[in-house]
């Protein structure tokens, strides 16, 4: 079951990336839509996780360690969709070709995936995801009209802020980690939960292990 369901999301990803749209300012990007089939959205945004409260605190994902939710090994042997999800990205077809289509390195590296659920008071500063992180897609699930503005938050070399990608349900904005690809979210009023999924690929040096899709199982290409 969990075979099949995989084969589906790899069909599909392989679909959406063949006709991603990449922009090069102000660095490399793609804009990737119908990611998934509609099914696996409307199973990803029932996921009976809670949004975390932010207690008047935010600015970095990692103030909140301690309530972020992962496709981890326990919540894969929860919930089928989020087994079928891992296993997509780890096969080595769609692995490939991600590498290929947007010159990522994953050989070596490993799966972990976020399931982010931002309320009001959420925000982001700027920060580029160089480092451990070797490949970025955050894919969005929120199907409310009033999500619509509320995309990833794009800026310049200096910081400057100069676009936001369109929050789309079943979208994404992808780039490879560099010294300048800085990105965040600028606060404004969120209504409901914005709800996304963070996909990277993160060298052996990632320490918290217990995020890990695949603990034990690097890409290998």
């Amino acid at each position: 079951m969990i075979e099949t369901r995989k084969d589906a999301l790899v069909s599909t990803l392989l679909e959406s990336i063949e006709t991603a749209k990449q922009s090069e300012w102000p660095y490399r990007s793609w804009i990737v839509q119908k990611c998934l089939p509609s099914p696996t959205v409307q199973e990803l945004l029932a996921l009976p996780f809670e949004a975390p409260a932010l207690h008047g605190i935010s600015g970095k994902r990692e103030l909140h360690n301690a309530t972020r939710k992962y496709f981890d090994t326990e919540n894969q042997e929860r919930f089928p969709v989020c087994a079928a999800f891992c296993a997509a990205f780890q096969d080595r077809q769609l692995t490939d070709r991600i590498a290929s289509r947007f010159g990522a390195r994953l050989s070596g590296s490993y799966l972990r995936v976020e399931y982010a659920q931002d309320i009001d008071g959420f925000w982001l500063e700027p920060h580029t995801d160089l480092g451990v992180k070797t490949f970025t897609m955050l894919l969005y699930l929120s199907t409310e009209p009033q999500h619509q503005g509320l995309g990833t938050d794009i800026y310049d070399a200096t910081k400057s802020p100069v676009g936001c990608s369109p929050f789309a349900s079943n979208s994404a904005f992808v780039f490879v980690p560099s010294s300048i690809t800085y990105h965040g979210f600028e606060r404004r009023p969120i209504e409901g939960v914005r709800k996304s999924i963070i996909i990277n690929y993160v060298t052996n040096e990632w320490r918290a292990r217990e995020q890990l899709a695949f603990p034990s199982r690097p890409i290998t290409h």
